[in-house]
């Protein structure tokens, strides 16, 4: 049984710490990104070592206390909200920012969890190195909180996620021990691989204080393209096009349905596709090359095989960086447009990629038989994962559609399951999927992720009813 945060717990574990540890939440602890819940205000510690956060777990771990982990709070599916329970301390990992070592001989860096995305990157091109993870909220999401999530982004087709980024972390348990493992190493077969029992387990496991990364060497050569498509199965053969020709140079391979740039249009971004009319499908496709290839030669050259395969109807080859980053604004931007009009449900899916074109197709007419909704499409077609959400109709709001949203959500679930998909392919469970976990995930693997959680955190302090139902 958890007991909340009180004045008699806050004292002991102020009087162990630093002056400042300890500060009132803001609202920035208390929301998130999509606005379904609203935190609880519990206390937020902020500590700037790995021993102070071994001290705070362990203070919270003998009284029982909830704990419930904090990263940039840019997460999509609630997990870093707590809107029920007994009081939480908030624990901000915001303060560990400091970068440990860079190795650009070794294509190695070692970071603290509190450093943004961005100020990783940043680090690894001082370095001359790259580090490839990116997404949206980069600037203010942290390091730590992208791996307990495992994050995907834009580069995975060509990096992989933030998994296969991360060569050990330094993590501290619910009782307080700290796990030391950022060997710099591509290869360690000694024992089980705690590390990827850490990595994805959203806090519940224990907090990820540092992190080894892996680096890459920055493409000499980058050119991004926008190209019309005439169908979802046509993007699939020009990526199965793309990456015969190209090999693993293709770093992003984006589709995108002309939905999400009727929406950029109606929410009032100044952004817009360089095609008149808009074509209903589109691929936005990255290619980063050596300096020995011809990165402008190898577009035009997939545009115009693409073309002759009659799959690709139109394009825009970016001929400068501005252009290349106006071309990728189009698509960052659509997430904030469907926050602007405000989704029925939003369903972030893996599918084998021989599934995806048929899920398509068959899913907006069987979606249509429940309500008249209008349906964004885009995703990371490169690694199977679509964004695949559900808006209401013009001239009505989500809240004509509480009825029969989880309607419309099951069956969105219901499909891909059938298809041998995932619920959730990059965002995580957090709070918002338990009960769809519960309902569509293996009783035999659900059961074994019970008894790990039991076996590292057996008070369950740890971000409770995340991942788990409590």
């Amino acid at each position: 049984m958890l007991n909340p945060v009180d004045d008699g717990f806050l004292a002991t574990l102020a009087a162990g710490l630093p002056e400042g540890r300890l500060r009132p939440a803001g609202p920035r602890h208390l929301t998130e990104p999509r606005g379904k819940w609203q935190g609880r205000p519990g206390p937020v510690a902020m500590p700037r070592s790995t021993a102070e956060v071994s001290q705070i777990l362990a203070a919270c771990h003998a009284a029982a206390v909830p704990v419930l982990p904090w990263g940039g709070g840019t997460g999509l599916v609630s997990g870093q909200v707590m809107p029920e329970g007994p009081l939480p301390l908030i624990l901000s990992l915001e303060k560990l920012t400091a970068l440990r070592g860079v190795w650009p001989g070794e294509n190695t860096i070692t970071v603290e969890a509190g450093m943004t995305l961005a100020s990783v990157q940043h680090a690894a091109r001082e370095a001359g190195r790259l580090f490839p993870l990116s997404l949206a909220s980069e600037g203010t999401a942290t390091i730590g909180g992208t791996l307990a999530t495992n994050a995907g982004g834009t580069q995975v087709l060509r990096y992989g996620t933030a998994r296969e980024l991360c060569l050990g972390v330094e993590a501290v348990l619910a009782s307080g021990e700290v796990i030391s493992g950022l060997k710099r190493l591509r290869k360690d077969n000694s024992g089980y691989d705690l590390r990827d029992l850490i990595l994805g387990s959203e806090g519940s496991l224990a907090v990820i204080t540092a992190a080894a990364l892996r680096l890459f060497p920055i493409p000499k050569k980058r050119v991004v393209a926008l190209l019309a498509v005439p169908s979802p199965e046509a993007a699939q053969d020009l990526l199965r096009l793309s990456e015969a020709e190209l090999g693993g140079l293709v770093s992003g391979f984006e589709l995108m349905s002309r939905m999400g740039f009727d929406f950029l249009a109606e929410t009032g971004f100044d952004l817009r596709a360089p095609f008149d009319p808009l074509p209903d499908w589109l691929v936005l496709v990255e290619l980063g090359l050596p300096a020995a290839l011809d990165a402008e030669a190898a577009m035009a050259s997939l545009y115009e095989q693409g073309a002759d395969l009659g799959l690709v109807l139109d394009g825009v080859i970016a001929a400068s960086e501005a252009q290349a980053d106006h071309l990728w604004a189009l698509r960052e931007t659509i997430p904030d447009a469907n926050r602007r009009l405000g989704s029925i449900s939003s369903h972030d899916v893996s599918l084998p990629l021989g599934a995806i074109p048929a899920f398509i197709r068959e899913a907006g007419p069987r979606l249509a038989a429940i309500a008249d909704i209008r349906i964004n499409c885009f995703g990371h077609l490169g690694d199977g994962n679509l964004h695949f959400n559900l808006f209401p109709a013009r001239g009505q709001s989500r809240a004509d559609y509480a009825d029969v949203a989880p309607a419309l959500s099951d069956l969105v679930h219901e499909m891909v399951v059938a298809m041998e998909g995932s619920i959730s392919a990059e965002h995580g469970i957090g709070r918002l999927k338990v009960a769809e976990l519960q309902r569509f995930g293996d009783p035999t693997r659900l059961a074994m992720m019970r008894r790990i959680k039991t076996a590292l955190d057996p008070k369950g302090i740890l971000n409770p009813g995340v991942v788990l139902p409590l």
